[in-house]
């Protein structure tokens, strides 16, 4: 068996030899065999639903069908060439649609304020704890990292009148975020928090895994919307 594709021309040529067409440009699939063939009287039954040359139980008949049903859907033709004992080609037309190339307006470089203040990163991987870290002193502001949920109640219990942004993973091991979130919340009522997950918003508000109207941002989080949000959670 072989598939070419290829790229064909419907012109007014092609329209009377075949009886049908619309003039443009297709995209051509061939495919072809080397079986046994068809003959004449075969070849103008082989698209009606349930006939088969296939012994009882063997064919239902619908498949050629189906193929001319879903060609014609898309505005295509199908054509079968065929000799006995030298096999059989169908010839399926797809009209290409032209499509005008769109032109992107350049972004307009947006420069992301940062700031000086001092911000709790609670993150158990350590790479993307890394990454948060990096990207936020880059533009100004004080890191302090914990590795999890009771490191970061006991990192801020060390730091409390230093830290003005908790930014945490909502799953973490010994503590989660909410609940490294609500002893902090305890020790200093009102404080500033924005939590991160790899879970759809969806999720984590669905499970109860973060109190309603607690910030949320998807990981992964691109440098620029994570540097926004923190912006915008410090100006709160």
């Amino acid at each position: 068996m072989g598939i070419i594709t290829d790229i064909a021309e419907v012109d007014n040529k092609f329209i009377k030899t075949h009886g049908y067409g619309k003039v443009g440009r297709y995209a051509l699939v061939s495919v072809s065999d080397t079986g046994e063939g068809m003959d004449e009287k075969t070849k103008e039954r082989i698209f009606e639903p349930f006939f088969t040359t296939k012994g009882v139980g063997k064919g239902t008949g619908l498949g050629l069908a189906i193929v001319y049903g879903i060609i014609k859907q898309h505005n295509g033709y199908i054509n079968v060439y065929s000799e006995l004992g030298k096999g059989t080609t169908f010839r399926i037309y797809l009209p290409l649609i032209k499509a005008e190339v769109e032109r992107k307006k350049p972004e307009a470089h947006i420069v992301h304020k940062g700031g000086a203040e001092t911000i709790l990163v609670a993150e158990d991987a350590e790479d993307v704890r890394k990454l948060t870290k990096k990207v936020l002193e880059g533009h100004g502001y004080t890191v302090i990292e914990a590795v999890d949920g009771q490191d970061a109640v006991e990192k801020f219990s060390a730091n409390k009148d230093k830290i003005h942004l908790l930014l945490f993973d909502v799953i973490m091991p010994n503590k989660n975020g909410r609940e490294a979130y609500d002893a902090i919340n305890e020790m200093k009522p009102g404080i500033n928090a924005l939590f991160m997950s790899g879970y759809s918003e969806d999720v984590v508000y669905k499970k109860d895994l973060l109190g309603k109207g607690l910030p949320l941002i998807a990981k992964p989080v691109l440098p620029t919307e994570l540097l926004k949000k923190v912006r915008e959670a410090l100006d709160k």
